[in-house]
């Protein structure tokens, strides 16, 4: 699958997928759309310690990244577990140059120890932060351990619709710990009647820059 490269709005980058007419990240600003999804409406509305988090389409490993920095500079000890069916290659990874956009401490360390970090072990990134890269799609993953918070990142419904079926919305309905959430840049209406369907309490709150909405949904019991 061909990948190109491409600088988004707010300077930051991401891949563009030309047979699928797709980008990995809003054009309208990678960075600012991965800190207001997942980090300012998913991380920082966290407590628990240690933390448990599940990325769906680890990608760019961007969202990873972030939540490293932000670990170091919280009391949140973080397990990360990053699920991607398709892996970036390490080059374009180190292409991508998020230290250079991201200006945190230490973020082109803790950069350089996720792309080289090995798939299917738990890679310690800080002493905050743990990283476990599966080589895998969502459907065939299992675990019996539970997860305090989902980042939902799949590509869109419109290329990845099996991604946004109700048969994924329940597996991670049942990976989420109660009290646990997932937060996701989609709010498709017919996405958010299946989150309610399978259990979830849904949540809008205001997307990051060219999206109206984004959506929390919490397993409450």
């Amino acid at each position: 699958m061909k990948r190109e490269l491409r600088q988004t709005e707010d300077g930051s980058n991401t891949i563009y997928v030309p047979a699928l007419n797709e980008h990995y990240h809003s054009f309208h600003g990678a960075l600012q759309e991965s800190n207001h999804v997942f980090l300012k409406n998913g991380f920082y509305k966290m407590s628990q310690s240690p933390l448990r988090i599940l990325e769906v389409g680890f990608g760019t490993g961007l969202n990873s990244l972030l939540t490293a920095c932000a670990s170091f500079n919280s009391n949140l000890v973080t397990d990360y577990v990053g699920v991607e069916a398709y892996p970036v290659t390490s080059e374009m990874m180190l292409n991508m140059e998020y230290p250079s956009v991201i200006n945190q401490r230490n973020a082109a360390l803790y950069s350089s120890k996720i792309i080289s970090a090995q798939w299917g072990k738990r890679n310690v990134i800080h002493s905050k932060f743990s990283l476990t890269k599966i080589d895998d799609t969502i459907q065939n993953y299992h675990t019996e351990e539970l997860f305090n918070l989902i980042y939902f990142d799949a590509f869109g419904p419109r290329v990845q619709g099996d991604m946004w079926q109700k048969d994924v919305i329940q597996k991670m309905f049942d990976f989420l710990a109660p009290q646990g959430t997932l937060v996701t840049y989609c709010a498709m209406g017919q996405f958010k009647r299946d989150l309610r369907d399978v259990g979830f309490e849904v949540s809008c709150f205001a997307g990051p820059p060219g999206k109206r909405e984004m959506v929390s949904a919490q397993k409450l019991k």
